[in-house]
């Protein structure tokens, strides 16, 4: 199948082969007919599937036929709400990109930065509003932007949306939407909570289910090392001595903890940014486009501040900490691989993580492959009491940093 064949307009095909767009992703061959015939659709897909394209593209044909020549002001006709900073952008990113040809003006408001900027914008009008949950209330209260007009609702990645706690917000927001109104709902999962919410924003939903969670995509080949924790380092750095690791997302499970390895491989002399909740909104751009410019080697981010990164062709993702939650490793390794290119995700484990590999062997339903050339192989012997007395001094250094850095923070509210 082709672009051509989903009844899409001239200028937006125009747009989608200056990108090189061919053959649409199954979730957008499913979901773009159904949108452009004004259903609700509850749709859900992991990363890497091109979930974006799926909405904003029928999103941008929809309003360019009913208002895209209308003069004057524009009227915001459709509000897409997505929990990160990253991902707003990414998706404001993607629509000025399909859009291109036709007369849709968009914007993307989002906290973390000044607020003068995103509300001139407003004042000129919009079509297409993108916004993260804090900042659209926010200046929904202070009366630059009212949703009285929205005739399309998206609510995109909604697990990631109640895992950060914005169950409230999407509350409030509901009760300002025109009731009148055609929904979009994406989810990676649909546990029970997902799918209650959805029953509150859709009215008799086509479904449309992609790659359920637990699976992997198939371009993507797997590897293992079982390691200690304080050879970890060590490790990484003997991984990352292979040329051909020139691009490498690496996760790690805190913040602290993604300012401690750049730090680390920046003292390697290995060009490397750490990325995460406390990184201001410049300092997280700026490394993102360093890192898809090929100047950084090495992005070390936390798992909501990764929401959003999306560079073609990522070929590594390695996992210096492995998640807890099964489901985390799929969207995590799924950064890699996507739309049908080659990726590799690289895991080091732990003693104290070998059963979070087990229950993500078990999720993804197959073994992951095991590297038996391990410079730095795991263990089972406890601790020494030379390693017990340095891991309660890191123990308390991390904590005496914690606590300055909160008083740091105090003192910039302060201000």
């Amino acid at each position: 199948m082709k672009f051509e064949n989903l009844d899409i307009i001239a200028p937006i095909l125009k747009a989608l082969k200056d990108k090189n767009y061919v053959e649409p992703t199954p979730i957008q061959a499913q979901t773009i007919p159904l949108i452009l015939e004004r259903h609700d659709i509850l749709g859900c897909a992991q990363t890497g599937t091109g979930k974006t394209a799926a909405f904003a593209i029928p999103i941008i044909q929809l309003i360019e036929q009913i208002e895209g020549d209308q003069p004057g002001k524009p009227t915001m006709r459709s509000l897409i709400v997505t929990p990160t900073r990253e991902l707003a952008i990414q998706i404001d990113e993607n629509i000025k990109s399909y859009s291109k040809y036709t007369n849709i003006k968009h914007a993307v408001i989002f906290g973390g930065v000044k607020q003068g900027k995103q509300v001139e914008r407003l004042r000129r009008g919009v079509h297409i509003l993108v916004a993260t949950p804090g900042r659209l209330l926010d200046l929904i209260g202070q009366g630059y932007i009212s949703l009285d007009t929205v005739k399309l609702f998206v609510l995109d990645e909604a697990d990631r949306m109640l895992d950060m706690g914005f169950i409230h917000d999407i509350k409030k927001l509901l009760k300002l939407l025109p009731e009148s109104r055609q929904s979009l709902f994406f989810s990676a999962t649909m546990p029970d909570n997902i799918v209650h919410l959805s029953q509150k924003i859709l009215d008799n939903p086509k479904k449309v289910e992609i790659s359920a969670v637990s699976s992997t995509a198939e371009t993507i080949q797997q590897y293992l090392y079982y390691t200690n924790r304080t050879s970890k380092k060590d490790l990484l750095f003997h991984i990352l001595n292979d040329e051909e690791m020139d691009q490498v997302l690496l996760f790690a499970r805190t913040k602290r903890g993604a300012d401690r390895i750049a730090k680390h491989l920046k003292k390697q002399r290995i060009r490397s940014a750490a990325i995460h909740g406390d990184k201001a909104q410049n300092q997280r751009q700026k490394a993102l486009k360093q890192f898809k410019a090929g100047d950084i080697q090495v992005l070390v981010a936390t798992d909501i501040a990764a929401r959003g990164i999306d560079i073609d062709k990522l070929r590594f993702v390695i996992n210096y900490d492995v998640p807890n939650i099964a489901e985390t490793y799929v969207h995590r390794i799924g950064r890699s691989g996507r739309a049908g290119e080659e990726g590799i995700a690289i895991s080091l484990c732990e003693p104290e993580e070998n059963a979070y590999i087990r229950d993500i062997e078990k999720l993804i339903k197959q073994k992951i492959n095991v590297i038996e050339d391990n410079p730095f192989p795991q263990t089972d012997k406890p601790m020494t009491e030379r390693e017990k007395k340095e891991w309660n001094k890191e123990k308390q250094r991390r904590k005496q940093e914690f606590f300055a850095n909160r008083k740091k923070s105090q003192q910039r509210r302060r201000y």
